[in-house]
């Protein structure tokens, strides 16, 4: 496992603490650790708690990536982190995120795939702000918030608005919020109440309930998210 991404198990749970020690961008590297991380755990068959780092759980994609406008890099980048996303969304055993502060496009993708999410209150954005960065919402990422967001609030997705965590919350961002320093040990318990049910019908109904959602990111990846249209779009 590499620096970025630290990998821990204990009684059926990994923990897999994501830190770059600035504002956790999802940069390719980071999105390969992360990958590998959730590799062991899919071996481990291991519940799943996902952390960043205190007050800022990711800030997003890696912008210098877009921004050299080299079709194969950018597309790497995307197509990564979408099949990370989707990965979450349909990981068999529960995966428990705890957002210790923003969680902006990638990392907003993160908590809207993961079973139970646990945010902190504070001064803090969260949310999909493609649009006021200057960027058009990929079809994966409405997927995914159609999935998961309260229909007023998955509308407001056009403007790019970010929300307060107590807003969040209300939209379908998060869960439960915590104070900081309970954060992770409240993701901690939330993951070890798993481990006394039957995972065979946890995994069933997850497959049912989510089955509609991950055919549309499915979908949404493949005819969207590829070398060629990232070519077109940069006229490469």
């Amino acid at each position: 496992m590499t620096e970025l991404v630290k990998y821990e198990i204990a009684g059926g749970v990994a923990e897999i603490t994501f830190d770059d020690g600035r504002a956790n961008v999802m940069s390719p590297a980071m999105l390969g650790a992360l990958h590998a991380a959730v590799d062991r755990a899919e071996k481990d068959k291991a519940i799943v708690v996902l952390a960043g780092r205190k007050g800022i759980f990711s800030a997003g994609f890696d912008l210098k990536i877009f921004a050299k406008n080299i079709a194969e890099e950018s597309y790497g980048m995307l197509r990564q982190g979408a099949e990370l996303a989707l990965r979450l969304l349909q990981y068999p055993q529960p995966v428990i995120s705890a957002c210790g502060g923003h969680a902006l496009p990638m990392g907003a993708f993160l908590l809207l795939t993961s079973d139970v999410r646990l945010g902190v209150d504070g001064p803090f954005r969260i949310g999909l702000n493609e649009v006021m960065i200057g960027l058009t919402l990929p079809h994966f990422a409405i997927e995914i918030a159609r999935h998961r967001l309260t229909a007023p609030y998955f509308n407001r997705i056009v403007t790019g608005e970010v929300l307060a965590p107590a807003d969040a919350l209300d939209a379908g961002y998060f869960d439960r919020l915590t104070a900081a320093d309970d954060l992770l040990p409240a993701a901690r318990l939330a993951a070890a109440a798993f481990t006394g049910i039957d995972m065979t019908h946890f995994t069933a109904s997850k497959r049912r309930v989510r089955a509609q959602a991950v055919a549309a990111v499915r979908e949404a990846i493949d005819s969207e998210v590829t070398l060629e249209n990232y070519k077109r779009r940069l006229g490469q």
